[in-house]
C-alpha cells in the first residue's frame, strides 16, 4: 500500500504545472550568528546563496528590556520602541536582511524581565499578560513595514521558556499561554502596518513528560478542550493564521512514531492535522490552520546519545523534508543553525543542539553541500525511490542522476531530468544493495554543483 501511495505522490509532483507557486516555504534559524554584528553578514550571505529567503529571529524580552533583573518595574514607556535601547542589535539585522531581500520572522517570548512575573522571582514564573502586549506593541511599531510573519513564544510548553508547566499535575501553562498570545495578537493587530501579517500560534515542542506538557494537550489546554476536543467552559475563539511547531525527530530517523498519542514528531505529523481539524470544529481555534514547522533539525555527531553520524544527518533532514513537502496543510519547513552549539564545559558536553551545517569549530558537516539540494532516498520493496529539491534555482533546471554500485569506484548516470518550475523533481529506481546516488546540476551562472551520496533507507513499513 505504501508502495503504491509513494508512487501516486511522485507522479502528482511530476506533473505539477510549471506556473505552480510553491506551496512550502524555508526559513533558517540562526541566532548566535545573526545577532553578531561581526559574522552576520557572511551568515547572511551563506543563507542567501542557499537560496532561503527567510529566517526566524527569537526575540528574548528580558534581553531588550530595560533593568531586567530588578523587582520593581522601571519608569518608561513599555509601548514605545524608543524605551529600548537594546533593540539597536536587532536593527542591524533587519537591515541586512532587509538588503538582501531576506524576510524575517519575529517571534517575542520568554524568558522575561523579573519585574514581568507575578512573584518577582526568576524569569519565567507567570508573566505579565499585558506587560508583554506593551513590549509587543513597540516591537510592531518599530518594525512594523519589515516583518510580515509574528510567531508568539518559543516553545511555551517548555519549562526553560514558561512556568508553571504544571499544578498538582494539571497543565497550567496552556492557560498561561492563552493569555499571553491573546495580548500579542491584540497588539499587533493594532499597529496600521501589521494588521494583514500572518501571526502564529503555538511554537510547540514535540514531546511531553511530567515536567514538560504533551504538544496536543497544550493544544487543547489553551483553547479550553477536553480530551475529546469538547469545551470544558465558555472561551472565545482564538484568532490565528496558522500553527508552528517544532516536529523534531530521535536518532531513529524521521519517522519515528513517539507511543504517546499526544506527541507530535515528523513521523506522527497528521495527528497535529487531526487536533486542529477538530479544534477548528469545536470553535477554538480557525478552521484549517496550515502548519508552519519553524524549528527542526536532525542531530548529529559528536553527540553520541541523539545524534547520528554526519552521513546519515542530511540524509534524514531530505526525508524529513519530504514528508513535510507531501503534507498539503505544511506551508512552512526550516534548518536549525548554521553551527552546532558549543560543547559544554562540565557533564555530558553535547547537551546543546549538534544540529548544524557546521561543526562548533566552523568546519563544513557533508549536510552544508546536501542543504541547497537535499535528496531523499527511501527503499520501499523492490524500489527505491528518489525525492530531491533544487532550492538556490528558481525556475525549471536540468538536473543529473548518478549512482555508483556497491564496490565500484565510478559513477555512472541513472537519468537526466527537468525540474519542475519549484525545482522539485522525483524517481523511482530498482533497488540494489549497497548503491549510492547523488545529483549534479549548474546554475545559471554556470557553476556546477555536486551533491553528496547518500543510500537508501528503509525507515518505515
Amino acid at each position: 500500500m505504501r508502495i503504491a501511495l509513494l508512487t501516486f505522490t511522485l507522479l502528482i509532483l511530476l506533473a505539477a504545472p510549471a506556473q505552480a507557486a510553491p506551496r512550502q516555504v524555508m526559513t533558517f534559524e540562526a541566532p548566535d550568528e545573526l545577532l553578531d554584528p561581526g559574522r552576520r553578514d557572511a551568515t547572511l550571505d551563506e543563507i542567501r546563496g542557499f537560496g532561503v529567503t527567510q529566517i526566524r529571529q527569537l526575540v528574548y524580552w528580558q534581553q531588550f528590556a530595560p533593568g531586567p533583573d530588578r523587582k520593581r518595574k522601571p519608569s518608561f514607556n513599555a509601548s514605545d520602541p524608543n524605551a529600548y535601547p537594546a533593540l539597536g542589535q536587532l536593527d542591524g539585522l533587519m537591515a541586512a536582511a532587509q538588503a538582501r531581500g531576506i524576510k524575517v520572522i519575529l517571534t517575542p517570548t520568554g524568558p522575561v524581565p523579573r519585574w514581568a512575573t507575578k512573584s518577582k522571582k526568576g524569569h519565567l514564573n507567570r508573566p505579565n499578560a499585558r506587560q508583554f502586549g506593551q513590549f509587543v506593541t513597540a516591537l510592531a511599531r518599530r518594525y512594523g513595514a519589515q516583518v510580515e510573519t509574528w510567531s508568539i513564544w518559543n516553545e511555551p510548553n517548555q519549562p526553560q521558556f514558561l512556568m508553571p508547566q504544571y499544578r498538582k499535575k494539571r497543565p497550567v501553562s496552556p492557560g498561561l499561554y492563552r493569555g499571553l498570545y491573546r495580548e500579542a495578537h491584540r497588539a499587533i493587530r493594532s499597529v496600521p502596518e501589521n494588521r494583514r501579517d500572518e501571526i502564529l500560534i503555538g511554537e510547540t515542542s514535540p514531546r511531553g513528560n511530567e515536567n514538560v506538557v504533551h504538544p496536543l494537550a497544550f493544544l487543547r489546554g489553551m483553547t479550553c478542550l477536553n480530551a475529546k476536543y469538547k469545551k470544558t467552559r465558555s472561551c472565545a475563539r482564538l484568532d490565528a493564521d496558522g500553527f508552528a511547531h517544532h516536529a523534531y525527530t530521535t536518532r531513529i530517523g524521521p519517522r519515528f512514531e513517539p507511543s504517546d498519542k499526544d506527541d507530535v514528531t515528523i513521523g506522527v505529523l497528521d495527528r497535529l492535522v487531526t487536533a486542529l481539524d477538530k479544534a477548528g470544529r469545536a470553535r477554538g481555534l480557525p478552521r484549517g490552520l496550515k502548519i508552519y514547522l519553524t524549528e527542526f533539525g536532525i542531530q548529529s555527531e559528536p553527540d553520541r546519545i541523539s545524534g547520528v553520524s554526519y552521513e546519515r544527518q542530511p540524509a534524514y533532514y531530505a526525508i524529513a523534508e519530504h514528508m513535510a513537502y507531501v503534507n498539503a496543510r505544511v506551508a512552512l519547513f526550516s534548518q536549525y543553525l548554521m553551527r552546532d552549539d558549543a560543547p559544554r564545559e562540565e557533564g555530558y558536553r553535547f547537551r546543546g543542539f549538534e544540529s548544524g551545517l557546521r561543526r562548533n569549530n566552523g568546519q563544513r558537516k557533508p549536510a552544508y553541500r546536501a542543504f541547497p539540494n537535499p535528496l531523499a532516498v527511501e527503499r520501499y520493496g523492490p524500489s527505491d525511490v528518489l525525492w530531491g529539491l533544487i532550492r538556490p534555482q528558481a525556475g525549471v533546471t536540468r538536473i543529473t542522476i548518478e549512482v555508483r554500485r556497491a564496490g565500484r569506484r565510478n559513477w555512472t548516470v541513472l537519468r537526466r531530468l527537468n525540474t519542475t518550475s519549484r525545482g522539485v523533481w522525483g524517481l523511482r529506481a530498482r533497488h540494489r544493495k549497497g548503491q549510492q546516488f547523488r545529483v549534479r546540476w549548474t546554475s545559471s551562472a554556470g557553476k556546477g554543483y555536486t551533491g553528496p551520496a547518500t543510500q537508501a533507507y528503509k525507515l518505515g513499513s
